[in-house]
């Protein structure tokens, strides 16, 4: 059987998905009780009365162009999060599997599997490593009963981009073994190369990619799920049948006509421009201890008075993430980088402009 078969729950392997109703748009739908008229105010280009198309076509084919894959190793989903969430479900049985993380990392990898009954192992992203990934005390540290290994790629919160030498070989050691899924949500702001060139290579490679960072849509919810045709078939079996709205849809495929692509490429252009001014500004200040390299959309930075950096960026109108509950970052606050304006506003508060 095919590994990404043989590794997923058996009852999900044989689950029989709830069937929706046709999707026949040229027909008129009298077969989905749905009511006949848009309701006040509705100027979509489909009524909202109607149920949007799972899976859009449309959307899923711009999707696999925008990152260089088949739209069958495509799912569309709410968001990584959702991605996130249907790979637990589909991998993780209660009391019996587990997840392995690199951390400090991205919160919902072990929410989701807690939720589902999994367990968590963690392998450390070392400071004084600089925060890389270290494949040989990752691959140390996994067991048969892994089923999902995460590798965020740039990390949050720490930001740095994981080395694809290191991030291959997770996956060529754990191929067929685990589902290595590679959380590429900051790609864009680094300048790297996505990892799912390998997906063709690996057959239990995953990727997740999202629309809520660089193309602005964070409110849309639209993230994507790329993987092998098997595991996008298994996924499908679990997401909802009308999991994304259509306004949704709607403002995916905007954010993905051509004209608006050069746009956004434009603005991560001078997004990462004050990110170095912001960087520099930061770095000048007597609350800051240090800033830590970036290949995202934010800052981490270790404050000797955090308390105090907070409580001025608070009375500056601003807000900032306080990081310190984590055990690996006890002096740690995560900046996002905004417009030139806010950043300016930003750095006056701390007295460093």
């Amino acid at each position: 059987m095919n590994a990404v078969l043989s590794l997923a729950r058996p009852e999900i392997v044989g689950l029989q998905p709830y069937a929706h109703a046709a999707w026949l748009p040229s027909l008129t739908r009298l077969h989905a009780n749905e009511a006949p008229w848009r309701p006040a105010g509705d100027t979509g280009a489909a009524g909202l009365n109607r149920y949007p198309e799972p899976q859009p076509a449309a959307l899923i084919e711009r999707l696999a162009a925008l990152y260089g894959v088949g739209a069958d190793n495509v799912l569309a989903a709410r968001g990584s999060d959702e991605a996130i969430d249907v790979l637990s479900r589909i991998y993780l049985r209660a009391g019996r599997d587990a997840i392995l993380q690199c951390a400090p990392t991205f919160g919902m990898y072990q929410v989701a599997a807690r939720i589902q009954g999994a367990q968590v192992v963690e392998v450390a992203l070392r400071r004084e490593h600089g925060w890389r990934l270290e494949p040989e005390r990752l691959l140390a540290a996994w067991n048969p009963q892994i089923k999902l290994v995460y590798l965020c790629s740039p990390n949050n919160p720490t930001g740095n981009l994981l080395e694809p030498a290191a991030i291959e070989a997770v996956c060529a050691a754990l191929d067929g073994k685990a589902i290595v899924v590679v959380d590429e949500a900051y790609i864009e702001w680094s300048g790297g190369a996505s990892i799912s060139a390998l997906l063709p290579r690996y057959s239990t490679l995953a990727v997740l990619r999202t629309l809520s960072k660089a193309h602005a849509l964070a409110g849309a919810r639209i993230g994507a799920l790329l993987a092998a045709p098997q595991l996008i078939a298994l996924a499908k079996r679990i997401v909802p049948p009308y999991c994304l709205a259509q306004p949704t849809i709607e403002a995916a495929l905007a954010a993905l006509a051509p004209a608006a692509l050069a746009a956004t490429r434009e603005r991560l252009c001078a997004l990462l421009a004050e990110r170095e001014t912001l960087r520099r500004g930061l770095a000048a200040s007597p609350l800051v201890g240090a800033v830590w390299p970036s290949d995202c959309n934010f800052l981490l930075i270790d404050s000797p008075d955090a308390d105090e950096l907070l409580r001025r960026s608070l009375a500056g109108g601003l807000i900032i993430r306080d990081l310190r509950a984590n055990p690996a970052l006890p002096q740690a606050l995560r900046v996002t980088v905004g417009t030139r304006a806010q950043n300016a506003a930003l750095l006056r508060s701390l007295e460093c402009a």
